[in-house]
């Protein structure tokens, strides 16, 4: 095929970083017979004078398709960004067994298969599974949650009755110290405690991913922590193939999150508003900006952080330090005092954190939350008599719940 019957074109100079941003997007247009004219390897300034006489373009790359001008390196790209490219191509034609092919049988991957075949497509789901003594064919999906989300908020229970045995000697339940014998199905159990001589070699494992699905091919450059860089369309540097879920680089790792972005793929999904927690035994909840991130986004004089020490009534009888909870709302002045960053260590901190997302979601004003009437007494009150800003240095500690 000549270079008058080539469908793209480009003259370029490989020493100008637009003309190497450029060369990247064709090579992902690999499936396209293309040719780039290198201007150092030629009469580059009689090619640049015929260029700009032609064109009006000065400047390299200089791209054409189907024998008419697109521009350069902003414009090729913004076209390929709006579909523009693909269309002047001729790409979309092709006839494919599937609609979509998801690579992946987790929470997002059926997620987005269920939505994507609700709306009439026809679509493929490969899930890996490693063989085990029972075999290949324990199913699709769920793996996050059962051996990640299910055990840590039962270990976090756990820990939680633990404390509230303690707790429940000083609200008058009486206990025994002493080991006690139980008679289960007709065998005799002691109380006891077991110690290992040695740490045993594995204890639990969450997340494991395959070492061989050649994620590199999607990374540009290769990514080092077995995660897949995308761009806000969360799509990799592979045209028409895209990841969602724990594989994104920089992206929360939780279910929930997944399974929005495999319903959302073909429109947008909210990275920034994500309610989330922390089960720890003084459990954290956040949803939107931390304070750093906000600063650096709108600057430090367009905010006003609200915050306050809080002391739960459950608390008060085993006399646990009054100031050991927090709360802080970080708030765009710009906007209305809007809320963009939530944040609350205490218990129930998920329960809590939960309502507050949708209310971050619904664009929720410091104002709206003062003239919110509280709940008394719960700990998510706090939220709706905070006064003191931490520009003003005011003092923040409970003398009572």
């Amino acid at each position: 095929m000549s270079k008058n019957n080539l469908p793209l074109l480009a003259f370029i100079d490989s020493s100008a970083p637009s003309s190497m941003s450029h060369s990247h997007l064709m090579l992902s247009l690999s499936r396209c017979p293309c040719a780039a004219v290198h201007l150092m390897f030629v009469d580059g300034a009689n090619y640049q004078d015929l260029l700009h006489e032609m064109t009006g373009q000065k400047t390299v790359p200089n791209v054409f398709i189907n024998k008419k001008h697109i521009g350069g390196c902003d414009k090729t790209m913004k076209a390929h960004k709006d579909g523009v490219l693909q269309k002047l191509l001729g790409e979309g034609s092709e006839v494919f067994d599937y609609d979509l092919i998801v690579i992946g049988g987790g929470s997002g991957g059926l997620a987005c298969s269920k939505e994507a075949a609700a709306l009439g497509k026809k679509v493929m789901v490969l899930d890996y599974v490693v063989p085990t003594p029972k075999g290949t064919t324990w199913g699709l999906g769920g793996t996050c949650v059962n051996v990640g989300c299910i055990p840590k908020k039962l270990m976090h229970q756990t820990a939680l009755l633990g404390t509230a045995v303690e707790d429940a000697r000083k609200f008058g339940w009486e206990f025994s110290d002493q080991g006690e014998s139980y008679i289960q199905h007709g065998r005799k159990y002691e109380h006891s405690m077991y110690c290992f001589q040695k740490l045993p070699l594995m204890v639990l494992i969450l997340g494991l991913r395959s070492p061989n699905a050649n994620i590199e091919s999607f990374s540009d450059p290769p990514s080092r922590n077995g995660k897949i860089p995308v761009n806000d369309e969360e799509q990799t540097n592979v045209p028409h193939i895209y990841a969602i879920g724990d594989i994104l680089e920089g992206k929360w790792e939780l279910t929930p999150v997944a399974i929005q972005a495999g319903k959302l793929l073909a429109r947008r999904c909210d990275y920034v508003n994500v309610p989330t927690t922390v089960f720890t035994p003084m459990e954290y909840g956040s949803c939107g900006y931390p304070e750093e991130k906000a600063v650096e986004i709108y600057g430090q004089e367009n905010l006003e952080i609200y915050h306050s020490l809080f002391w739960p009534l459950e608390f008060t009888v085993p006399g646990r330090d009054n100031n050991r909870c927090y709360a802080k709302i970080i708030c765009n002045k710009l906007d209305n005092e809007r809320v963009i960053g939530f944040h609350y260590l205490g218990p129930n901190a998920g329960e809590v954190t939960q309502g507050f997302g949708a209310a971050m979601k619904c664009g929720i004003t410091k104002d709206q939350l003062d003239n919110t009437i509280g709940i008394h007494p719960t700990c998510a009150e706090i939220f709706t008599t905070m006064e003191v800003t931490k520009s003003s240095g005011g003092d923040i500690t409970q003398s009572g719940c």
